[in-house]
């Protein structure tokens, strides 16, 4: 059994602050990936007052054997209320920057696409200036239902590449890494103003070359930010951590990845894909892609 150092430990959260943010998810039934997920960074992401709001969901038609949400359950209709209710939590909680994930809904014909809409028309009528990231599932390579998830406009989309090729089998046994590629190729071709991003997990057994190697495939489809964090185990009966990786590879990775052309890469054991995501309001600022 590998050991847990101790640059993975998490501070404990300001309770006060995150039962506020918790008390407006229970109040309006708003699923968030921060807690069906079991992200360590739960407290600092509650106490900074941001959470990655989960729609469509909590039971996904995948079965990830590194992912925490529930697959066994029934995916259930979308509720056609759940958009209203979202934008709500985004006045309340008065975010700046909000990320909206799914589950996969493999079950629709269109992935979801139209309910990722629906949430992002739903924010922008009460809360205009809050930048939007959706971060999308593969859809099932319906590049239309990209098309329209794309015509809303968010700031930035994220699609996860997850691992490296190698072991796609093994940790993404339904997903396809040449498509997520696709996926991320197509977006800057449909919206060349809107931010690409993705994010890979460490410690599945890959190797340094192979993390650059990815690094690069993402840059040839011109992704602007990129992600990389520890993938830690669930639960027993999710795949085993094989490495720890240490602070300072995720150092040379974020070097390396400044290096090779990505805007912005958020590196170290604790990222996850949202992470500190509202620093891309300041990247667009600055940022020659511009939005709009």
């Amino acid at each position: 059994m590998v050991v847990k150092p101790d640059w993975l430990r998490v501070k404990a959260p300001q309770w006060e602050r995150v039962g506020n943010v918790k008390e407006i998810l229970r109040d309006l039934s708003l699923n968030t990936v921060c807690e069906e997920a079991s992200c360590p960074n739960i407290g600092e992401c509650f106490n900074a007052g941001t959470a990655t709001f989960l729609i469509m969901g909590p039971a996904c038609t995948r079965a990830c054997p590194y992912c925490d949400i529930d697959f066994e359950k029934k995916p259930q209709p979308l509720d056609p209320t759940e958009p209203t209710r979202l934008a709500e939590a985004v006045r309340r909680m008065r975010l700046n920057h909000v990320v909206i994930t799914s589950v996969n809904r493999d079950d629709l014909p269109d992935g979801g696409a139209s309910q990722f809409v629906q949430c992002i028309e739903g924010i922008r009528s009460i809360s205009p200036q809050t930048t939007i990231e959706v971060l999308i599932p593969d859809l099932c390579a319906n590049w239309e239902a990209l098309a329209i998830i794309l015509r809303a406009n968010p700031e930035v989309l994220n699609h996860n590449t997850e691992t490296i090729p190698r072991l796609y089998r093994r940790v993404r046994p339904q997903g396809n890494y040449e498509r997520s590629l696709e996926l991320l190729r197509r977006t800057r071709e449909i919206s060349p103003h809107t931010y690409t991003k993705s994010g890979i997990m460490v410690g599945l057994g890959e190797t340094d070359q192979e993390v650059r190697q990815t690094m690069q495939d993402l840059r040839n489809v011109d992704c602007d930010i990129l992600t990389i964090g520890q993938y830690l185990q669930p639960s027993q009966k999710h795949l085993g951590v094989q490495t720890f990786v240490a602070p300072e590879q995720f150092d040379s990775w974020q070097h390396h990845g400044t290096a090779i052309g990505f805007l912005q890469v958020v590196s170290s054991p604790l990222t996850r894909s949202s992470y500190h995501a509202e620093q891309v309001r300041e990247l667009m600022q600055n940022n020659p892609r511009g939005n709009g």
